[in-house]
């Protein structure tokens, strides 16, 4: 009587092959997801990051919650933005989500 192990053989196992196939699928993966989502991020992150320190006073902007207001101070960090007529707002720079209208 032939038990199954001893009928698989080689088969259960993997070869040396097998492994570096795998590896090199592997590293495929990794520039795919490179190409598709770790190099479009770091560039909007650049994008974001120069439009902050581009930021002049005058400038229209739009705040992270959604706050539209024009930028009356600004210091290293926090930059004060006027939303209505003698209302102004004190948000940390990183916050600013995007410039809706440049300073002519």
């Amino acid at each position: 009587m032939v038990s199954n192990a001893y009928a698989l053989g080689d088969m259960g196992q993997a070869t040396g092959g097998a492994n570096f196939h795998f590896l090199g699928l592997m590293a495929i993966l990794f520039v795919i997801f490179y190409f598709l989502l770790i190099r479009p991020q770091q560039k909007q992150q650049k994008e974001h990051k120069d439009m902050l320190a581009s930021l002049t006073h005058g400038d229209e902007v739009v705040t992270a919650s959604g706050i539209h207001g024009k930028v009356v101070a600004m210091t290293e960090n926090i930059v004060t933005v006027e939303i209505a007529d003698n209302v102004k707002v004190k948000f940390s720079r990183g916050h600013i989500a995007g410039v809706s209208k440049k300073k002519q």
